[in-house]
């Protein structure tokens, strides 16, 4: 064991006793992250946006993704998987801020977010007088569907996000103040490719009735969504036809060469990155949930993984309060990463994937609590192009219980349809032959 790391004992999804090593404090791009505290789920590549995930970052990603292009996550013992998860969790972090610092910087708590923005709840209104007087910009805005009042606070020039964030805080204390903090893909880094620039989107819409939602990039037209799909963008250029997107949006509704677990539901899916080099952010998804509010969908995929955020946090409730369930996947750091959100909110539904074999995927992250298990290795879903392809990730479990849970109607029906898997599956196995192998 090296100096930058420290020993403690996990357990693998039998219960069996396994050590792990967790890094310490990696210093990369001249920034000091921390494994725990560089949560942002494998970001993306440099020279991208965050809506055009895919590329290899050279050095050190080099070899940690090609491990994962080959499917060589089944074979790395625990202590090694570990230490390239969070290796290259620190790299695409560093990557980022020195691709996109224009746009991107780090918070108090050193996770990603929109450069210079804070967002603001419950602020008193002398409050926001004292903040104007302190040199903010306020841009009120209401999150439809929601009922939620939420004030954009511009930073003053020359102010960092971390220090805005502790002064906003003191002078409005009664308020809840956050960053818009950056959610990202939660399949490996091979499979989170979101903007697909050459593919038409998916336009059979517009949807009527009760209908199931999907908050991650666009999708693409497919033979396989012949159900109706209505998109709206909440991002710069969007909705933007994307890889991710298409494939959750399969495992949903996917009919024909790709089945997903409702065929032909109805969708509605909220393209939250476009080509926004700070898309994903958590006012972007908070929208986004807010129009699946507006428009009926008892159900809401989000295959994407970040911090805990207040204003999101907040939202979740209050979606869930008008009739919407929120199903998240858990994400692909491993089980040394810090617990992923939204996955960890208590109104979600947090799901973790299985390989062919019925065993947890070595790269499954960990949240508060873990609801349900779903296939999300050895299966194919569509791709852009039109056809279909294989992947591998937790964002692909995560669709295949929000569609079983809006096809039996509730959490009852769809626990008694789990099939037993262990401790570390929640309640159990959800279609666990649905994997689109032929």
């Amino acid at each position: 064991m090296n100096h930058f790391e420290r020993e403690r004992t996990g357990k693998d999804a039998d219960g069996k006793e396994i050590e792990m090593r967790f890094a310490r404090p990696w210093i990369v791009a001249g920034l000091l992250l921390s494994a725990p505290g560089a949560q942002a789920q494998l970001l993306p590549s440099p020279g991208t946006s965050l809506g055009q995930v895919g590329g290899v970052v050279p050095g050190i990603l080099d070899r940690v993704e090609g491990t994962l292009d080959q499917g060589g996550l089944d074979r790395l013992s625990p202590v090694r998987l570990t230490d390239r998860l969070v290796a290259a969790r620190a790299a695409r972090i560093g990557n980022l801020l020195r691709q996109h610092g224009d746009s991107i910087e780090l918070d108090d708590r050193h996770e990603p977010a929109r450069r210079g923005l804070i967002l603001l709840t419950g602020a008193k209104a002398r409050s926001m007088e004292a903040l104007r007087a302190a040199g903010y910009g306020v841009d009120n805005a209401t999150v439809e569907g929601l009922d939620l009042n939420v004030a954009r606070l511009t930073i003053p020039k020359g102010q960092s996000l971390s220090c805005a964030l502790k002064q906003v805080r003191s002078i409005a204390p009664e308020a809840e103040a956050s960053a818009d903090n950056i959610y990202v893909p939660s399949g490996p880094a091979w499979a989170q490719s979101i903007a697909t620039s050459t593919a038409a989107l998916a336009e059979n819409g517009p949807v009527h009735g009760r209908s199931a939602g999907l908050i991650d990039g666009g999708v693409a037209r497919h033979p396989a969504l012949s159900g109706p799909v209505e998109q709206q963008g909440f991002a710069r250029g969007a909705p933007r036809a994307s890889a991710h997107g298409t494939a959750v949006a399969s495992l949903i509704s996917g009919t024909g060469i790709v089945r997903g677990a409702a065929p032909g539901v109805p969708l509605l899916a909220a393209d939250v990155y476009g080509d926004d080099p700070a898309g994903g952010g958590a006012f972007a998804i908070v929208r986004a949930l807010g129009w699946m509010a507006a428009r009926g969908a008892s159900v809401v995929t989000v295959s994407l993984v970040g911090p805990d955020n207040p204003l999101l946090a907040g939202a979740i409730r209050l979606a869930r309060d008008k009739g919407v369930r929120v199903v998240a996947a858990v994400g692909n750091d491993g089980p040394a990463a810090p617990p992923s959100y939204p996955a960890s909110y208590p109104d979600v539904i947090a799901v973790t994937g299985i390989d062919g074999r019925g065993r947890l995927l070595p790269e499954a992250g960990r949240a508060r609590h873990v609801d349900f298990a779903a296939p999300g290795a050895d299966m194919n879903a569509a791709r852009a192009d039109g056809g279909k392809g294989p992947v591998r990730g937790t964002s692909f479990a995560a669709p295949l219980v929000a569609g079983r849970l809006f096809a039996r109607g509730d959490l009852g029906a769809l626990a008694a349809e789990a099939k037993p898997g262990g401790k570390a599956l929640g309640k159990g196995i959800i279609c666990g032959l649905c994997r689109n192998i032929d």
